[in-house]
């Protein structure tokens, strides 16, 4: 493993701590919208949006749960999954309704959109210490899914689709490694492979930069990787006092731009990097 470098500097992009009428509890899910606001969950079930500029933060929504990972489809509606009501829920971007998607993780994860066959992919952790499946797959249209890929993950957690839309990244938090599935012409999973091992302790989020490197952030200790398209892990970013990051889960780009959400504080960090990001979702 490559040493840690040095790279431009992060800063709290929202600081949601004394936010009113609502705080920014505990953001685990961060999702880039349309428009460039920044979309995250809390420990509530709240689905917040931040302003562009991270001038303002505005409640979109309300489950009673406790959001972890969020997407958006090409149409601009949100799909947030909920750790306590075991729901994906589905936030329509012209009503503005939240209402339940689909059901059947135990723990829904994150969910990646894939444009190209339809559909919602959504990382079930199961329980915690134990192994197991897998990865659902649902129909954007109906919310008709099944469990996909019914392979044994380490507590299957964050996930991003490829750039060439043919390979799922599904991290396994407590192997310590990330894992890509390839999916099949007829849309079924394929073979299994480990592609990154040896990540120290607990990977959480995944997001891919437009050149194919892969960043993956890390809930503990608090930092990010850089997985090159030659093979090497480097340290991108590390923060000892777990304070700017502070257990970083979900990471997402806008441009060059990498923002993590802090499960362990009250804000979101923003990160200029030296590449851009894949937009999302990918249109492979």
């Amino acid at each position: 493993m490559k040493a840690t470098r040095q790279i431009p500097a992060a800063r709290v992009f929202y600081d949601g701590l004394m936010a009113s009428p609502k705080r920014l509890a505990h953001p685990e899910g961060v999702a880039v919208a349309a428009d460039g606001a920044i979309w995250c969950g809390t420990e509530n079930g709240e689905i917040m949006r931040i302003a562009p500029d991270g001038l303002g933060m505005t409640c979109m929504g309300e489950t009673g749960g406790f959001i972890l990972g969020l997407a958006f489809d090409v149409d601009g509606n949100l799909y947030a999954c909920d750790f306590v009501k075991a729901c994906i829920w589905r936030r329509d971007a012209k009503t503005g309704a939240v209402t339940a998607f689909a059901r059947g993780p135990r723990i829904p994860n994150f969910p990646v959109v894939d444009v190209r066959r339809h559909c919602l992919y959504v990382s079930d952790s199961g329980a915690f210490g134990e192994i197991g499946p897998g990865i659902w797959r649902f129909d954007l249209a109906t919310g008709a899914g099944h469990l996909w890929c019914d392979h044994a993950f380490n507590f299957a957690n964050g996930m991003a689709l490829h750039p060439d839309g043919q390979h799922l990244m599904v991290v396994e938090t407590f192997g310590g490694s990330v894992a890509g599935i390839g999916i099949n012409a007829d849309g079924s999973a394929g073979k299994v492979n480990r592609l990154v091992s040896g990540i120290e302790r607990l990977p959480d989020g995944l997001a891919y930069d437009a050149t194919c490197n892969l960043f993956i952030s890390c809930y503990e200790p608090s930092r990010i990787y850089r997985f090159d398209t030659k093979g090497n892990l480097e340290v991108y970013l590390d923060d000892p006092l777990a304070h700017l990051m502070c257990h970083p889960t979900n990471i997402a780009f806008r441009g060059s731009t990498l923002f993590t959400s802090n499960l362990g504080r009250w804000h979101i960090t923003a990160i200029e990097t030296d590449t851009c990001g894949l937009p999302l979702p990918v249109m492979a």
